[in-house]
């Protein structure tokens, strides 16, 4: 992976992002952490781990090398439920007829 992390990339860590990832992890990044000094090609991050459900379960400080990175793309059930657009809501009459 190249380039910066956003706000809301969901990735999935494994031992290509740090051997302490053995069982990889899913996370949405918070942010990147440029003030902290690192080696060349690695970064901080802040960031929420995520369950198989997509739910945050606990807010996590990551040291991972950024070639190791990479997207996590949901399934496409899972991709459709998340882009299904909120319902709208009427503000005229509604005829009956």
């Amino acid at each position: 992976m190249t380039g910066i992390l956003r706000a809301g990339d969901v990735i999935l860590l494994s031992t290509a992002a740090s051997v302490q990832f053995r069982t990889p992890i899913v996370v949405r990044v918070i942010r990147e952490l440029p003030d902290r000094h690192t080696y060349d090609g690695w970064l901080w991050l802040d960031a929420y781990e995520l369950n198989p459900k997509g739910e945050a379960i606990a807010r996590r400080e990551l040291f991972v090398m950024r070639a190791g990175v990479r997207i996590h793309v949901l399934s496409p059930r899972r991709a459709n439920e998340t882009r299904r657009p909120a319902p709208s809501r009427r503000t005229g009459p509604v005829g009956v007829g």
